[in-house]
């Protein structure tokens, strides 16, 4: 998730549905409006938050001070001049990049990228196996080839990837794909996301990647650790099935009365799959 602290609606406005077409979770918030919500938030609220673009209102220098003292987020400042001295003053706060406007999406979001492999340590892709995770906004590629994704479930892959090393849950996926300030999306939408995902997924590589335990989420795998965590499923296959006998009622038609039907009980020898009749 992506914040964007302006005093100009206008300009916060014009940020996110330029961000947000790329596929990112954004909100706009006044000075006032930010600074209240960073003396409550608590940690696992941050952890969600991508990189904070700061625009102009009155102290933006010691806003950016906060923000360092309770995070590493990145910072991104942006300038409506170009001004050295106030651009080191920015720098010396904390700010880990300043730009000039106008400034494109895409470019924020390259600096963006830029500041996490620099500040974070976070390479700028994740390969597992057959499977290539792009943070830089680009679709997957399996085997080689592009996988074409929607942008909510791209972005869910990016995150279960930047991810790996540890379990996340349904409310950190969602804070970090919508934002924590949508009220109008159900935490529930995560689940079918991740569902139309993982069919994708295990098309494409023939075996699903995103493990799942109960209460503890969702955890983006290989493939050994994938084939050693699935359960048993009776539908995979009928060896899968072997030394399990199915009792069932079937009608059958009786050679002594041709209009009348009776029933007889069939066991079915899945091993051998013949028939036995009783």
């Amino acid at each position: 998730m992506i914040i964007i602290v302006d005093e100009r609606p206008t300009v916060t406005d014009a940020y996110c549905a330029s961000l947000t077409r790329e596929g990112h979770a954004t909100t706009g918030l006044t000075h006032n409006e930010f600074v209240d919500w960073l003396q409550s938030v608590d940690k696992k609220d941050i952890s969600a938050i991508e990189t904070i673009i700061v625009g102009s209102f009155p102290n933006r220098t010691g806003v950016i001070a906060d923000i360092k003292s309770k995070s590493n987020i990145p910072v991104i400042a942006v300038n409506d001049l170009s001004d050295l001295d106030s651009m080191l003053k920015l720098f010396m706060a904390g700010a880990d990049d300043v730009v000039r406007k106008p400034v494109h999406a895409r470019e924020l979001i390259a600096r963006m990228g830029a500041i996490r492999r620099r500040v974070c340590a976070v390479p700028n892709q994740m390969a597992a196996g057959q499977l290539r995770v792009y943070f830089d906004g680009r679709d997957p590629e399996v085997y080689g080839q592009v996988l074409m994704l929607p942008r909510r479930e791209r972005r869910i892959l990016e995150y279960l990837a930047s991810n790996r090393s540890r379990r996340v849950n349904r409310s950190m996926i969602f804070n970090a794909v919508y934002g924590l300030f949508d009220e109008e999306v159900e935490e529930s939408v995560v689940e079918s996301h991740i569902s139309k995902l993982r069919k994708k997924l295990r098309h494409a590589l023939g075996y699903d990647p995103i493990d799942t335990k109960r209460y503890l989420g969702y955890q983006l795998v290989g493939q050994v650790e994938a084939q050693t965590n699935v359960p048993f499923d009776s539908s995979n296959s009928a060896m899968a099935r072997s030394n399990v006998e199915y009792r069932m009622e079937l009608p059958l038609k009786n050679e002594s009365e041709s209009d009348d039907f009776a029933t007889t009980a069939v066991l079915f020898d899945v091993n051998t799959e013949v028939s036995v009749f009783g």
